[in-house]
């Protein structure tokens, strides 16, 4: 295992910058143009392009592209009552959670007679995109389909790869339909995204897509989230990403588990550790070879652990300032009185604090959502969260007080701006006041 540790103060700003670079980031005007071939055939084609790539991409050949009830049936009868409880408790948790979420409308009075509100709608029709290339993930199903509900967006739809016998994965459809999501499409990849987008005859058009996925779903949301008739997207939430911040105190043997958590999606995943221990960065490096050897994904392990790094800095101070440049989808803090760092994280898509906090439960079922800004997105994105799933309206409503009072400053502002049919729609109202009062 070729996995470096690098001196952080050694390294000139260009290393530095090519320390905190994703893998995906490789390549990705190639990409974006293959994909963007994708979602023109999707697009132009619809149910026809997609049967067809299901097979050459996925190798299975469908009859039809929706699940059947039977299906869901069949499904739902190879649960075990443990997992079935599993799922029940973590929907409980993520739903506790996003209900907490849910704001009240805003209603005030600006100026005397200048009536301000806002108003929440559910977005009307809502894709969700659940991932199962290397592995099947219901847990997606949760995280997208427990708030779109909460929401009450009228229309909701799930879109996952289909297995090599054909159908989906069952613990993806048990989770879908104890999230009461009814109708899931057998399509993966960056076809999914555009079919949502666009529609076919099987598959309805949506307003917004959700999900997480692999470089090629998130260059497909951004491509349709650039196109009026497109659709918009959630997040750009590509393949995942984790940090961990750790200093003499933490445990190497959680610190490794904590990375190979993480590095098992996928081998375009990146993890990085930060630490102001070199013992802790050795000791690091011993136990990943170690667990890797026991765990099921070696292979996958390998492939993402060889383009991951150690830094290793002068002070946790550094530490946080390299965390906030890297701006991770999940950051772990494994140091003495971990939580008084908090203050210093600006730029992260969820947080796990102290050493008994593995981002797996993140992952499954502490609450938070598990749909999070990756490539450094984290700067200026959020977390999935319930008002992802709602639209905010303004209402406004003056009387005519109100406007006598405030529709001056309006027309002031409006012959600033040299738009003098803003102030006209002001002063022929105020005119007609006048001529109502006799003045």
């Amino acid at each position: 295992m070729q996995l470096p540790i690098l001196k952080w103060s050694f390294l000139s700003v260009a290393q530095q910058r090519e320390a905190l670079r994703r893998p995906t980031q490789q390549g990705a005007d190639q990409l974006a143009e293959q994909v963007r071939r994708i979602v023109e055939e999707v697009r132009a084609h619809g149910d026809a392009a997609l049967l067809e790539m299901t097979q050459r991409f996925d190798g299975v050949t469908l009859a039809t592209l929706e699940v059947t009830e039977a299906e869901f049936a069949a499904a739902e009868a190879t649960l075990t009552a443990v997992q079935k409880a599993a799922l029940l408790r973590a929907i409980g948790n993520v739903q506790r959670f996003h209900e907490a979420q849910v704001s009240q409308p805003i209603s005030m009075e600006t100026s005397p007679g200048v009536l301000c509100e806002r108003q929440y709608r559910a977005i009307d029709a809502v894709g969700l995109y659940v991932p199962a290339g290397v592995a099947p993930l219901p847990s997606a199903a949760i995280m997208l389909a427990v708030p779109a509900r909460i929401a009450g967006c009228a229309t909701r739809i799930i879109c996952t790869p289909p297995r090599k016998d054909g159908t989906a994965d069952p613990g993806v459809l048990a989770a879908a339909r104890l999230c009461g999501i009814e109708r899931v499409f057998k399509i993966g990849g960056a076809q999914a995204i555009a079919a949502m987008a666009y529609g076919t005859r099987s598959i309805p058009k949506v307003d917004k897509v959700f999900g997480p996925g692999s470089a090629w779903v998130t260059a497909a949301k951004l491509i349709v989230a650039n196109d009026p008739d497109g659709a918009a997207l959630d997040l750009p939430a590509g393949p995942s990403e984790v940090l961990v911040v750790a200093d003499d105190t933490a445990r190497a043997e959680f610190i490794a588990a904590d990375l190979l958590a993480q590095a098992e999606h996928s081998a375009d995943a990146q993890v990085v550790l930060i630490t102001t221990s070199e013992s802790i960065a050795q000791a690091t490096l011993l136990e990943l070879e170690r667990q890797m050897r026991r765990l099921d994904r070696e292979s996958t392990l390998r492939q993402s652990i060889d383009h991951s790094r150690i830094l290793l800095v002068d002070s946790l101070e550094i530490a946080f300032q390299v965390s906030n440049a890297y701006a991770p989808e999940h950051l772990l803090v494994q140091t003495r009185h971990a939580r008084s760092w908090l203050p210093k994280i600006r730029n992260a898509g969820s947080v796990f604090l102290g050493t008994w906090t593995p981002e797996t439960m993140g992952d499954y079922c502490s609450g938070t959502n598990h749909v999070l800004p990756t490539y450094g997105f984290a700067r200026a994105y959020s977390g999935l969260s319930l008002t992802d799933f709602l639209k905010r309206m303004t209402v406004q409503e003056l009387t005519a007080d109100g406007l006598r009072d405030l529709g001056p400053t309006a027309i002031t502002i409006a012959n600033m701006e040299g738009l003098d049919a803003h102030a006209n729609a002001v002063q022929v109202r105020l005119a007609h006041l006048d001529a109502e009062a006799g003045t």
